[in-house]
Formats: C-alpha cells, sequence, structure tokens
C-alpha cells in the first residue's frame, strides 16, 4: 500500500512540475483540441487583434505534431504586425486529449511623435555629392503616428512639415470595421507646396527651377479607401482619389510638356486597386518566404492629361538555404498605356524604391521598365540589448548581414530625348552591409560597381 502511494505521489508530483513549466511530460493523442487560448501583457491591444493573426483557434482540432510548427508560424505573423517589441507562446498540456496556449507579449509605444529630418532629393548620395549638402535643401517636422488607435490596430497620422517642402496631412485607417474582421476603410487628406522642384530630365539627370517669393508646385490630395482581408497572407485595397496639382508659369515655359499642352493645372481622378500576399517572416525585412504586391491604376484626366492607365508588379521570393545564410530575388516592373504622357507622369527608374543600385546618381523615364535584384547575405551579429528602463522599448534587437549583391534593369522609352540610359540594360554588381533594429530601422550601406565603370559607397534607409 505504502508502494502505491508513493507511486501515486511521484506521478502527481511530476505532472504538477510539468504544468508549471508550461510544458509536460504526458503523451499527447495523435489528435488533440485546443481548449484556450490566454493572452497576457496587451494592456491596449484587444484580444480579437491578436487572435486574428493565430493559426490556431479555440475548440479546433490539430494534429499534435504540428504544435511547434502552428507557434513559429504564430509568432511571425504577431511579428509582422508592428504591434510588438516581443512576443512568446507555449503551450500547456491539460491532458493528453486537450491543451491550452499561452501568448505573453510586450506591446511597443503606439503614439509615436517623429521628429522628422528628410532630405529633399532622392537619396543621401544625390544630396551629399550633387547638391553639396545644402541645409536649405532638407524638410523639418512631425509626424504624429498612432499605429493602434483605440486597441484596434487602426491607423492615424498626421503629418506636419516645413523647409523645402511644406506638407500637411491627416490619414485615419480601420481595418476591421466588420465582426469578422475582414473589412475595412480609410480616408486621407494631404496638401504640399514647394518653392523648389525639378522640371526637366537632361542626360539622365533632373534639372531644378526654384522661386525666391512663390510656391512654384503645389499638391492637393484627397481620397477614400475600401479594405478587404479574407484571410491572413492576403489583403485588398480599392481607392478612389481626386488629385490636383499646379505649377508657375516659368516651369510650363522652361518645359511644355510637363502637364499635356502647356497647361499648368493637372487634374486627376484615380481609380486604384492594391493586392497584397504576405507569406514572409518579417513583411519589413524579409528573410524567408514570398512577397507579392500588384498594383492597378486607372487615371481620368479632368484638365492637363487625358487618360492613363498603368499596373505595377513586386515579386520578392527570399530563401533561408542553411544556417544563417540567406538569399533572395526581388522584381519589379511596370506596364503603361499610352506611352505618352506628360513629364510629370513619366518617371521609372531613379526614384525612391526603383532603381538600379549603383546608378543612384541617374533618372531614367519612361513607360515600362523591369528591375531585379539578387541578394546573398549570411547574419553575422543578432542580439539584444536588453532591461532597458523604457517601458516601450525594453529590448533593442541588433542584426547585421553583410551580403553580395547584382541587379539588371530596362526602361523603355519611346521619346527618350538626350537621356542616354533608356532602351538599353542596365547591371551592377556590390558588395555591403545591412543592419536591422528595433521599430523597424533599417540602414543599408552598399558598394556599387555600374556598366559605366563607376562605382561608389551608397546609403539608404530602406528596404531593398
Amino acid at each position: 500500500m505504502k508502494r502505491l502511494l508513493l507511486l501515486y505521489i511521484l506521478v502527481v508530483g511530476t505532472y504538477a512540475s510539468a504544468r508549471a513549466q508550461g510544458d509536460s511530460v504526458l503523451t499527447l493523442s495523435k489528435v488533440v483540441k485546443i481548449d484556450h487560448i490566454h493572452l497576457y501583457g496587451n494592456d491596449k491591444t484587444r484580444d480579437k487583434i491578436i487572435l486574428r493573426e493565430l493559426s490556431f483557434s479555440e475548440g479546433q482540432m490539430v494534429n499534435s505534431d504540428s504544435l511547434h510548427f502552428l507557434i513559429a508560424q504564430s509568432e511571425e505573423r504577431l511579428a509582422s504586425t508592428g504591434l510588438f517589441t516581443s512576443y512568446h507562446i507555449s503551450i500547456d498540456t491539460i491532458s493528453p486529449a486537450s491543451v491550452d496556449f499561452n501568448i505573453h507579449v510586450k506591446e511597443r509605444w503606439y503614439i509615436i511623435p517623429e521628429p522628422t529630418f528628410q532630405l529633399a532629393d532622392r537619396n543621401f548620395n544625390v544630396w551629399w555629392n550633387e547638391q553639396n549638402h545644402e541645409l536649405r535643401r532638407t524638410i523639418i517636422g512631425v509626424v504624429l503616428k498612432h499605429k493602434n488607435f483605440r486597441g484596434n490596430l487602426e491607423n492615424l497620422n498626421v503629418t506636419a512639415q516645413v523647409g523645402y517642402t511644406k506638407k500637411f496631412g491627416i490619414e485615419y485607417l480601420n481595418p476591421y470595421l466588420d465582426k469578422d474582421q475582414k473589412h475595412g476603410f480609410g480616408v486621407a487628406l494631404a496638401m504640399a507646396e514647394s518653392q523648389e522642384t525639378y522640371y526637366a530630365t537632361d542626360s539622365n539627370k533632373l534639372r531644378f527651377i526654384k522661386s525666391r517669393s512663390n510656391y512654384i508646385l503645389k499638391q492637393y490630395e484627397a481620397s477614400v479607401a475600401y479594405t478587404y482581408r479574407p484571410a491572413y497572407a492576403s489583403h485588398h485595397i480599392l481607392r478612389l482619389g481626386y488629385k490636383y496639382y499646379h505649377i508657375g508659369d516659368t516651369i510650363a515655359e522652361l518645359n511644355a510638356s510637363y502637364f499635356e499642352n502647356g497647361s499648368r493645372d493637372l487634374r486627376i481622378v484615380e481609380l486604384s486597386y492594391r493586392y497584397e500576399l504576405n507569406k514572409t517572416d518579417n513583411w519589413n525585412y524579409p528573410l524567408k518566404g514570398t512577397k507579392v504586391i500588384a498594383q492597378l491604376f486607372v487615371r481620368f484626366g479632368l484638365e492637363g492629361m487625358k487618360q492613363q492607365s498603368f499596373a505595377t508588379l513586386e515579386l520578392g521570393k527570399f530563401y533561408n538555404p542553411c544556417d544563417k545564410w540567406y538569399y533572395s530575388l526581388i522584381f519589379r516592373g511596370r506596364l503603361s498605356l499610352p506611352a505618352a504622357q506628360p513629364y510629370a507622369l513619366n518617371g521609372a527608374l531613379g526614384t525612391k524604391y526603383d532603381y538600379v543600385r549603383g546608378y543612384e546618381y541617374y533618372v531614367i523615364d519612361g513607360s515600362h521598365f523591369g528591375l531585379l535584384r539578387f541578394d546573398l547575405k549570411r547574419e553575422v551579429l543578432n542580439f539584444s540589448i536588453k532591461n532597458i528602463p523604457l517601458k516601450y522599448l525594453p529590448v533593442i534587437p541588433i542584426r547585421v548581414y553583410p551580403k553580395i549583391f547584382a541587379d539588371a534593369g530596362y526602361v523603355q522609352n519611346q521619346y527618350e530625348g538626350n537621356s542616354f540610359l533608356n532602351n538599353r540594360l542596365l547591371y551592377s554588381a556590390g558588395i555591403g552591409l545591412d543592419i536591422f533594429t528595433a521599430y523597424d530601422i533599417k540602414i543599408r550601406l552598399e558598394y556599387a560597381w555600374n556598366h559605366l565603370g563607376q562605382k561608389d559607397l551608397f546609403l539608404h534607409f530602406n528596404s531593398e
């Protein structure tokens, strides 16, 4: 009898110890039921927002050998929301046939007043070398961002900027209006005024004009959007907008094709559709998975243009062939009809994200373009600075990736003028260093060689 009592105490004690550790020595059945999902640390974020991102739900029957895969996938999805500085999911075994999930998160600082010091030029190198790093070519302001308004993943952004460009704007997006969290709505208003802007492209270089007394470029935009997210990975956005641009007399005189027929005003009604497929580990800096962004725009000109339709595609494939090694292929392209468009609507490679690395000093205009990028990188540092006495920044992760890369691009332009980079294959290669840290901050240092035999060190603050 004493032996049976001791055996009973041993079994019960072992079971209780395993429960306390969030793990169990019990052998799970082949199929188990998820009884409960317990959430901890989401002081502002509503439970339904977190539950929407998970790969499992309460009452669901799952194979026991898939539990760890579901955890890893759900943690990646929580990371992609951008809501948390840390997250951890553990299993609590209730019985051989049922489990509970415990989810611990630490929330970010959602209300972010971001003092901005932006460059008016296309990238740091153009500003530093071609524009003599003039401080007047900077934009100073503040962007007040609330990335989790009311705890519902709503976004509310207010922008106020002065300097090279004066800008004011407000944008609101509620991604989940309905109970099923599939349908959303957004609205945006913005205005901008500049005393200096570019008016033409000459030998693949932008030509600028400045007014000391008046704003020579004014922009006003308003739009409404409908969003639909039927599942985790896919996202649809339908947007209807109105845009009005006004230029000074000098721009129209220097470039009669800036808008159509020498007009000083451009009025557009724009209908656009955007599809996003997110099957990556991190949307802002993916290392594994697939990323797709497809867009279709139809513009109806009320003044300054007739009509323009164009489609863009971004396809990214990211691979992790072995521990700490990663490679990726990214394609971006655009098709536009009709080919003849006002100068202001004919930009292709050389601005924002669309450029062949090594050609940052050049602008290539055209109707159609294609861009292909290849990267091979290795993780050499992955550590965190912990125990920081800040509630919304308790940990600063730092990841460093040396890399080699190669790019190729092509722009078709039947009205190439004196440009020498249109209608020919552009290619480059180089070495670089990526640094990725808290709040999705990215720094890219890249030393590139292009087909012209030119080489330089370039600095960027965005993703590839």
